[in-house]
């Protein structure tokens, strides 16, 4: 288990330095991280186009600076079941060699420093949601933190 005193926010670290941070955000009573580097910016909830015929998962189109951004149910796509947004949801803008999408995410955390040593397999009874979409899980203090696979999700 890790403690808040063993989680650090700091950039520094060293060639041998086997840590790495995470964005974490929450749908539901879930908890997630995705590696930073996969990051570009946060938004708050932005009015969406529907793209008609395009998979269950994807809300619309958003409009990010003259950029046109694929906004994906991040709900929808992890459990499979229709998930209602609200306008108090967050855009996590991720960028990926070839595309900027948001994912759409009920709200966002803080910047965690983890060592890879406190990250373990996905347990089995993650069975509400899309195993084949996380990497791993981490053991804090209070809950656990669920590590998404960002270019499994992105994947079509």
């Amino acid at each position: 288990m890790v403690g808040k005193d063993t989680l650090t926010h700091s950039r520094t670290s060293t060639a041998n330095d086997n840590r790495k941070q995470y964005a974490t955000f929450y749908l539901d009573e879930h908890y997630f991280g995705i590696e930073v580097e996969w990051v570009q910016e946060i938004l708050k909830f932005q009015e969406m186009t529907p793209v008609p015929l395009s998979p269950d998962y994807i809300s619309g189109l958003i409009n990010l600076r003259g950029q046109i951004v694929t906004a994906v149910n991040l709900k929808h796509r992890l459990y499979g079941k229709e998930a209602p947004l609200s306008s108090d949801s967050m855009n996590l803008i991720v960028r990926s060699d070839e595309d900027v999408v948001s994912l759409l995410v009920d709200d966002v955390g803080d910047v965690l420093t983890l060592d890879d040593q406190w990250m373990h397999p996905v347990p089995p009874t993650l069975d509400s949601m899309k195993v084949d979409f996380l990497n791993s899980v981490c053991q804090l203090e209070d809950r656990l933190l669920i590590i998404l696979n960002v270019p499994r999700v992105l994947a079509a």
